[in-house]
């Protein structure tokens, strides 16, 4: 049954899903497969392949991406980032962020209509089966109508099943892909909160894309509301050209047509997936999926009219202008982006093997001995980040007269763990120099990481006119 409403009616509609009462328009999109869809197929397909063997695929020992949030580590095509590489984590998601201004400056909202995964599998893969299932859009219109019977209830169940598919490849993401096909072999109460979180995620995709669906797009996510910043005349969108398609007036196919292209026909209102209307102009509800394209195209095809009524343009481009797409915003996030990833790949190439990090100890700054000698304490902090255990030895560099006291020398750091120890340096006091004293410690694991760290450790100041500590 449809459900109805004693809300008082909008003047206008507030937004393409809500009708002028307040109730849900539900969105039943006429699917027209012209050229942009066949190449939208293509693409969305090889996406989705892509996002299910990522967790699968390795390089250089280590999974292509992984974010192990337990072991705060992130795995990016070979690079691992450890909680020590906030600037090269900075780096990375600056880059990303730059990259989708530039992307959104040329190309509109191109991730939206094609790329992204709300898109990608709702008119893919949902939306398709439910076609098979329940049957064109007057017999889903008919369901809408007249409540579920058994064709529905069956797209449930295979819309559950696609659901937790897509939720454990999308768990393989932050757990190894041998750990979770462990994880399916075992019962559920073996670990817990992992199928917890799997189930969580198989319902609120369920939800998503049984029921949310295009408000996803329009209420939830904010990529929309940013079009008025990251647009310009010039971005890339699709758009509909008054100027040839104006004043609109049915087909009538032996009359001399005196209007302009557009016959009214609604089929790309009916063809949208958000329900708005391409004639009226750039809106934040439109994903730039060319349903509306692709719908027009045909319909110029049948009454005899060239195609592009609605196409890909730009705003400028619909005002007369012509196409140039380089311009200052472009040239400066592209210049952005450059020194962004020069700078990322720069710092990846000279990435060692550990992360060493001095620290002075806890408490005093140093302890003076009962044979007067001076011992300093130092906590040294090591990460791992090569692929197999490593015992790193630590030494004092031509030091003469001072000591070396490491309760854990050589230090053993598992692959991607850190491990801190604490060492100590006994020097006489008249090494100091103003209350300080410089030293080297080399540190190394006998395979490819050596390095040498200069120190400063600390002691008595010896005042003026005083030596040795004498009065």
């Amino acid at each position: 049954m449809v459900a109805t409403s004693n809300a008082p009616e909008a003047e206008e509609r507030v937004l393409s899903t809500l009708n002028r009462d307040g109730s849900r328009r539900v969105m039943r999109p006429k699917i027209s497969k012209g050229h942009y869809y066949h190449r939208r197929f293509v693409t969305a397909w090889a996406l989705i392949a892509t996002f299910t063997v990522i967790p699968i695929l390795r390089l250089g020992g280590k999974p292509l991406m992984l974010l192990d949030v337990p072991k705060r580590e992130f795995t990016f095509f070979g690079a691992t980032f450890l909680p020590t590489d906030t600037f090269l984590l900075m780096l990375l998601l600056f880059s990303i962020f730059i990259g989708i201004f530039l992307i959104t400056a040329v190309l509109g909202r191109v991730w939206c209509g094609w790329a992204c995964p709300q898109t990608v599998y709702m008119e893919f893969i949902y939306r398709p089966l439910e076609t098979l299932i329940e049957g064109g859009r007057n017999s889903q219109l008919d369901l809408d109508a007249h409540g579920p019977n058994g064709r529905r209830i069956l797209k449930y169940a295979v819309f559950l099943l696609v659901s937790a598919f897509l939720a454990n490849t999308f768990l393989a993401y932050f757990v190894s892909w041998d750990r979770l096909l462990t994880w399916m072999a075992h019962s559920p109460t073996a670990h817990p909160a992992a199928f917890l979180l799997m189930a969580g995620t198989t319902a609120l995709m369920f939800f998503d894309f049984t029921y949310f669906r295009e408000q996803t797009c329009i209420v939830a996510c904010p990529y929309g509301r940013f079009q008025s910043v990251l647009l310009d005349r010039r971005s890339l969108i699709v758009g509909y050209d008054a100027g040839r398609g104006e004043p609109k007036a049915p087909w009538r196919k032996k009359e001399e047509r005196s209007a302009g292209n557009c016959i009214d026909c609604r089929l790309c209102v009916s063809a949208c997936p958000t329900g708005i209307d391409i004639r009226d102009g750039l809106q934040m509800e439109c994903i730039h999926c060319t349903q509306c394209a692709d719908a027009c195209d045909a319909v110029m095809d049948r009454i005899g009219l060239d195609r592009g009524l609605v196409r890909y343009t730009s705003q400028a481009e619909l005002a007369g202008d012509r196409r140039f797409f380089l311009r200052p915003r472009v040239v400066v996030y592209s210049a952005i982006l450059a020194v962004m990833f020069g700078a990322l790949g720069f710092s990846l190439a000279g990435k060692s093997s550990a992360d060493v990090t001095l620290l002075r100890g806890l408490g005093a700054p140093f302890t003076i001995l009962p044979d007067g000698r001076v011992s300093n304490q130092i906590r040294i902090k090591i990460a791992n980040r090569s692929e197999e255990d490593r015992s790193y030895l630590i030494e004092l560099a031509g030091s003469s007269g001072l000591e070396l006291i490491a309760p854990e020398n050589p230090l053993t750091v598992a692959p991607g763990e850190t491990e801190m120890t604490a060492a100590f340096i006994t020097a006489p006091s008249s090494t100091f120099k103003n209350g300080e004293a410089p030293i080297a410690l080399t540190i190394g694991d006998g395979v490819d990481y050596t390095k040498t760290f200069d120190y400063r450790i600390l002691g008595p100041a010896v005042r003026s006119g005083e030596e040795g500590g004498g009065p």
